[in-house]
């Protein structure tokens, strides 16, 4: 048979080892650990409470430990309240830390409304220490002589803490810098003085403040490139003088088709014309044949009439031939 004792025994030792499983899983002993090893005075029951929170306990005594060690005073409740609002608590406590280093006064409660805003707030203070260069794309401007010169600059600029939360972001630099190139080209009175002096468009830029109301702050704006772009003063003279020729040839067209309705209606009209001399003709025989009834016109005076008419004939087909025959001086 069987020990009952030894069963009881393995039984106790499973139900322990599960028992401290549990408790291990549910209580950070170790995390509570090395806390007390690193200096940071933190209870087991406030870990705990963490758990019964859903806060992850490694998320909060870990930057704790980091802000501790770097001299950083820094609360379990702050980092915990900033937690449970949906920030990066260890991307705060880094961004925290690199600012002291710096020299640069960064409040826990500034970082954590950066990072909660959506902004790198550990890129914010890495580029207020070391700035960045942004690369404006070709920027297209004319000068008043009408030549297209195109325009790459550089905008070197530094991170504005104070104006992260609220402030414009790049895409707002690259638009100023781009309106202040096109005004400064625009206002030259010949290409060749931006050739000559290209500083002349950064000066001028600089001096705009584009940097207001923006999280950045300008350093400089540098000219890269400078480039001859396309003749857009003759190419729209060009295009001005192909439209008013096309505007003079359809005035042209329709002064034509005027003149050909006007003379289409002047046929009309002779043949208007004609049509009522035709038609008073055709009265001629029935007046006669009436002036013959009521004894106005003798049959002599009729007949006078029609060897007149005749007569007329005659002399007009004898001059019809005489044009079409042959002229004197000509080859039988």
């Amino acid at each position: 048979m069987v020990d009952t004792g030894l069963i009881s025994m393995l039984i106790l030792v499973v139900v322990i080892i599960i028992a401290l499983s549990v408790f291990f899983t549910f209580v950070p002993v170790m995390l509570w650990v090395a806390a007390l090893a690193s200096g940071v005075r933190i209870g087991i029951i406030t870990l705990v409470a963490m758990r019964l929170r859903r806060v992850i306990p490694s998320r909060i005594v870990n930057p704790l430990i980091k802000a501790r060690k770097a001299g950083l005073d820094v609360s379990v409740n702050q980092l915990e309240s900033h937690f449970l609002a949906g920030g990066n608590v260890d991307r705060v406590v880094n961004a925290l830390i690199a600012a002291h280093r710096a020299n640069i006064h960064l409040e826990f409660e500034r970082a954590a409304a950066i990072d909660l805003a959506g902004r790198d707030v550990l890129q914010a203070v890495q580029m207020s220490v070391n700035p960045r260069v942004i690369e404006t794309p070709i920027v297209s401007a004319v000068a008043k002589d009408g030549i297209e010169v195109k325009v790459i600059a550089r905008v070197t600029v530094r991170a504005n803490i104070d104006r992260l939360v609220g402030g414009a972001g790049e895409e707002t630099i690259i638009a100023r810098v781009g309106e202040g190139i096109v005004t400064t080209v625009g206002s030259s009175n010949s290409h060749k003085d931006v050739l000559e002096n290209p500083d002349m468009i950064s000066r001028t830029v600089l001096g705009k403040g584009l940097d207001a109301g923006t999280a950045f702050e300008i350093l400089s704006i540098d000219i890269a490139d400078v480039d001859v772009g396309k003749n857009i003063g003759a190419h729209l003279q060009t295009e001005q003088a192909e439209a008013d020729k096309r505007i003079a040839q359809a005035k042209a067209e329709e002064r034509r088709a005027m003149a050909v309705a006007q003379e289409q209606e002047m046929k009309a009209r002779v043949v208007e014309m004609k049509a009522k001399v035709v038609e008073s003709e055709s009265q001629v025989p029935l007046a006669m044949a009436e002036a013959l009834r009521e004894g106005k016109l003798g049959v002599m005076d009729y007949m006078n009439l029609q060897n007149i008419e005749a007569d007329t004939q005659m002399r007009s087909s004898l001059g019809r031939t005489n044009e079409s025959g042959p002229k004197p001086g000509d080859d039988a």
